[in-house]
């Protein structure tokens, strides 16, 4: 058995994680991680809401953020270039209890900036783009995003800061295994966790910096930005994160050891960071998907055993019509030969 095309893995997390949906035949329920509500209490102060602002909060991973935060009772900014709520869920109520905002983290002006991300006591910020021009991508990565980090260090009060970034196995193929242009990602990337450190003015206690390889989930699958829906993700998850392949892995150079790491789904990573930018206690660094679901309280994945199962519904059902209807047409054919 291939591993679901290891050249296709290759492509989509070389391409997905440096951003970061045919529908399947089996969908998997919904496994968003929930952070607790202790942790509001640990965040605001005098019996009120925690005020967290999220940077690209329309986005694929964002939104999700957006979303988890309300539904814990937390006061929900999103900012974004658009500030329009994403199709994905358009209409559900939690989105009328988020304040979507609109601002342009590299073209507009301070003061609209400042306005927009309020004064929060946690940033996320999920901010990122891909391409293939290098300072395009410098700019996307780093600074928009210091530009974000900064405007919520000058609003005062600012107690956590939350920043997506790419796994530190990524980011050692910066060199040897990807194009020259990449580096205006990766030095981005780097910008931008800087920016989140000195926001919370240098106390490594209050930063949480999450670092994915490839992002899987929704319910569709994308070219650009490259993605796979939960169903397909989850699948792959639970067949990479077999002790085998992850032996394989660790013994497997660049890109080839990233392609055979089991990716994270994108509820994990945004429960990882609703629960950072809360206040509750996870490790500074979210390096890969085993942190990043620990942190979360992301349940294992289960989408090769659902495929296995549903698979095997269906060929019964197929076995046990065969056994109706080919009798049926042998006895057709007979009576119109005889």
């Amino acid at each position: 058995m291939k591993l679901f095309n290891t050249k296709a893995t290759l492509l989509l997390t070389i391409t997905t994680t440096l951003g970061v949906n045919t529908s399947s035949a089996w969908q998997l329920p919904s496994s968003a991680p929930r952070a607790s509500s202790s942790s509001l209490r640990m965040m605001a102060e005098g019996g009120g809401k925690a005020k967290v602002t999220v940077l690209g909060g329309t986005g694929f991973v964002g939104s999700r953020v957006c979303k988890l935060l309300q539904e814990e009772g937390a006061d929900v900014t999103s900012v974004s270039k658009s500030g329009t709520i994403p199709s994905w869920c358009a209409g559900e109520a939690w989105t009328d209890g988020v304040s979507w905002k609109s601002a342009d983290l590299l073209g507009g002006d301070e003061s609209s900036l400042a306005s927009a991300i309020g004064t929060p006591e946690a940033i996320v910020s999920c901010v990122g783009v891909v391409g293939f021009d290098r300072e395009e991508l410098l700019k996307g990565n780093g600074n928009a995003n210091v530009a974000g980090f900064n405007a919520a260090a000058k609003s005062g009060g600012l107690k956590r800061s939350v920043f997506v970034s790419v796994s530190s196995e990524v980011a050692a193929c910066e060199e040897k295994w990807l194009p020259e242009f990449f580096g205006g990602y990766f030095e981005g990337k780097r910008m931008a966790e800087k920016a989140a450190l000195e926001a919370v003015e240098g106390n490594a206690d209050s930063v949480c910096i999450v670092k994915p390889t490839f992002i899987y989930g929704g319910g569709s699958f994308g070219l650009f930005p490259p993605r796979v829906n939960a169903a397909y993700g989850s699948a792959v998850e639970e067949l990479l994160s077999n002790k085998l392949i992850r032996v394989l892995a660790d013994v497997t150079p660049g890109l080839i050891k990233v392609a055979l790491r089991p990716p994270s789904a994108v509820e994990a990573v945004a429960g990882a960071c609703a629960k950072a930018a809360l206040g509750e206690k996870v490790k500074g660094t979210l390096d890969g998907t085993d942190d990043i679901n620990e942190a979360a309280g992301q349940p294992d994945p289960t989408g090769l055993t659902e495929a296995i199962e549903w698979t095997g519904e269906k060929a019964k059902d197929v076995y046990g019509w065969l056994k109706v209807e080919v009798p049926k047409l042998i006895d057709s054919v007979k009576e119109k030969s005889a």
